[in-house]
């Protein structure tokens, strides 16, 4: 009997690029994952008078983040790949700042949330069009990550005091 992980099993695809694309959406993952923590952080971290509008839609976000996450990572199992999303992985590979603890104005959260939305989605572009170099199917998944990455962030620019 052929063990279910063998390559007889997985998409059609040699295993270098299938390595190399478990990489790539790994990446993606923990970054998604990152990105809902320091969402999570906001969340508990705004104050001011428009609080509670603001401390629901980073709910909202969060949720977003985790479930776009999860869509990335069964792709990456669906090749071969197993990521490893576990809090010290995250931590050594993050490119994202921190958030310091504390209580933060809300405009302050906005701007926070708008640079780090900013800056994964600069990066889930670039890791989509490299996929598109390797299989389009993972492409795909990471067009979608930046669509909502991108209207999340037109959504919370419009925030923005002037």
């Amino acid at each position: 009997m052929t063990p279910i992980l063998s390559s007889i099993h997985m998409p059609a695809l040699s295993e270098h690029v299938r390595e190399e694309v478990g990489h790539e959406l790994e990446g993606a993952t923990r970054e998604l994952v990152d990105l809902s923590l320091i969402g999570k952080q906001l969340h508990w971290s705004v104050t001011g008078r428009t609080f509670r509008s603001l401390h629901l839609y980073l709910d909202e976000l969060v949720d977003s983040w985790r479930e776009l996450s999860d869509t990335v990572a069964e792709r990456s199992v669906a090749l071969g790949h197993f990521p490893d999303g576990q809090a010290r992985a995250i931590a050594e590979s993050t490119e994202l700042a921190p958030i310091a603890p504390g209580a933060m104005d809300v405009d302050v959260v906005v701007r926070e949330l708008v640079s780090r939305i900013a800056s994964v989605a600069e990066r889930m572009r670039a890791r989509m069009d490299r996929l598109g170099e390797l299989d389009a199917a993972s492409q795909d998944v990471l067009t979608e990550v930046v669509r909502a990455l991108e209207e999340q962030l037109w959504m919370a620019r419009s925030q923005l005091a002037d």
